[in-house]
């Protein structure tokens, strides 16, 4: 039997090294790609080392064909019902990841980033950039470089790519400044009902921007740029940076009214401001940029933590009833939701507080206790910073099973968000569905195995993924690649802090 498999993986191997060589890449430039050791990939050429279904689905990404056929679906196998326990580390911000490598490309130097999250949102924003005629070279585990080229080509753009990602839209702010016009596919991301980039559409025509929207595709054309005064149709983050970008190029003073405050909004201005161009009003809903002429100066920047990933590990904690430290959590994004929390009994301790590595995001560890939670008598739901995180709602969700009594959670934004947690039910929840928008939880039930097809959307394929680690027995999550999306390697980090879960072969 032993033989057999090291026979198998010898035959992957082999294959791996013919794409390899068809492609034209050296094994030093293989592994930089994969974002691996380079003397990783001779072990894998030779059939020396397991092969992770994760693993063979960034090599097929890499080397742009399938390594072996496979079901489409790759499955987590969920033994719930553990205590979690010890310290989990937040990783860096998956939103700010994306909007550090967009905003990137208005400087004409050598861009480094430092903390980019290691997941597939990301690499799909990587092909798009390398697919257009930037270099993107990953450094170590989460710092790339990013050289931009002379003349930016989007006729060969990664259309595959650019419809698995909402982020290709970012694209045209930075790019405005660098061609005259340009068309870039349509996005999609999470299926959360209508999605449309009005905000982005409204903000850049009034710098001089049009956009036509086609069956398939967006078309720009830059007509004569010009500053000025922006409301913004709604503080949407993503179109809050594209405007960002816009305008840092546009010399002179553009205010942005109703601007999104939020976390990812605030670290692409932290790295404009790193690139010279001065913003007043960070953290406030009324953004003030001074447009400069030219950005061309080689850089290092950090991104920092990712709050909704905070949150989740707290959620997690709560769900198992364990005691569980989570560090380096950006605490000013995470304030009302700790306050939301500690009104429900939930007993904690803020350890220490301290800077991320920007000098700018304030980070503290915070250790969360076993407690008997109550329901609020308020319902829970979003808003714009300061309030609670539009993606950290879903994962109240776990927490309010957790609690006695009954909570009512108002996901307002989304049209089929709150639909999708109610496949908390099939793990013996008892949620109830007022509308596409409301659910009204009853906390205190007892939660079971299950299996369940991950939704089409991140954040409820997440919350459905903890909960079954409150649910006693094997339960499986089926088609987990919405969850890589968004999370890097969580089945390895939740199993560091004592989850046993398995990645399996879709079946």
């Amino acid at each position: 039997m032993k033989k057999k498999e090291e026979t198998e993986q010898q035959k992957i191997g082999y294959f791996i090294k013919e794409l390899r060589e068809r492609r034209g890449l050296t094994q030093e430039e293989f592994a930089d790609k994969l974002g691996t050791s380079q003397s990783s990939v001779p072990r894998m050429e030779k059939g020396e080392q397991n092969f992770t279904t994760e693993l063979l689905s960034k090599i097929s990404n890499v080397l742009n064909h399938q390594v072996v056929c496979i079901n489409d679906s790759v499955d987590f196998q969920i033994n719930g019902g553990k205590k979690l326990s010890g310290t989990i580390k937040t990783n860096f911000s998956k939103n700010g990841s994306v909007g550090l490598l967009c905003a990137s490309l208005l400087n004409s130097g050598i861009t480094t980033l430092h903390g980019i999250a290691r997941i597939e949102e990301v690499y799909r924003v990587i092909e798009i950039l390398e697919s257009i005629g930037v270099i993107v070279k990953w450094l170590d585990q989460n710092t790339v470089t990013i050289i931009p080229p002379k003349q930016f080509s989007l006729t060969n753009i990664n259309v595959e790519s650019a419809i698995k990602t909402r982020s290709v839209v970012m694209l045209m702010g930075p790019l405005i400044h660098k061609l005259p016009s340009f068309n870039i596919p349509h996005a999609q991301g999470c299926k959360l009902g209508k999605r449309t980039i009005a905000a982005h559409v409204y903000a850049l025509e009034k710098l001089g921007v049009k956009i036509k929207i086609t069956g398939n595709e967006y078309q720009i054309k830059k007509r004569k740029l010009k500053h000025g005064n922006i409301v913004m149709y709604e503080a949407g983050d993503t179109a809050c940076e594209n405007v960002l970008t816009a305008t840092s190029l546009i010399p002179g003073k553009t205010t942005i009214n109703f601007a999104s405050a939020n976390y990812m909004v605030q670290e692409v201005c932290f790295f404009l401001e790193s690139l010279g161009v001065k913003i007043d009003g960070i953290g406030t809903a009324t953004l003030t940029v001074h447009g400069i002429k030219e950005i061309n100066k080689d850089i290092e920047y950090w991104n920092s933590e990712d709050p909704i990933e905070s949150m989740m590990f707290i959620s997690a904690g709560i769900i198992t009833d364990s005691r569980l430290t989570i560090t380096r959590v950006p605490i000013d994004f995470m304030a009302l939701e700790m306050e939301k929390l500690k009104r429900m009994n939930l007993k904690f301790k803020i350890l220490k507080k301290y800077f991320s590595h920007n000098g700018r995001t304030r980070l503290a560890d915070i250790e969360i206790f076993p407690s008997k939670l109550k329901a609020l008598a308020d319902k829970i739901h979003s808003n714009p910073y300061p309030g609670i995180n539009i993606d950290n709602l879903p994962f109240f969700v776990p927490i309010a099973i957790r609690a006695k009594g009954q909570t009512m959670i108002h996901d307002w934004v989304y049209e089929n968000r709150a639909i999708y947690l109610t496949e908390l039910n099939r793990l013996g929840a008892n949620i109830t569905l007022a509308d596409p928008h409301r659910l009204y939880i009853q906390g205190g039930t007892a939660l079971n195995k299950a299996q369940v097809v991950c939704p089409p959307a991140l954040r409820p394929s997440m919350v459905i993924l903890i909960s079954m680690l409150g649910a006693p027995g094997i339960s499986i999550l089926r088609n987990v690649y919405m969850i890589s999306r968004g999370y890097e390697e969580i089945a390895e980090r939740l199993n560091s802090i004592g989850a046993d879960i398995k990645m399996i072969r879709g079946m």
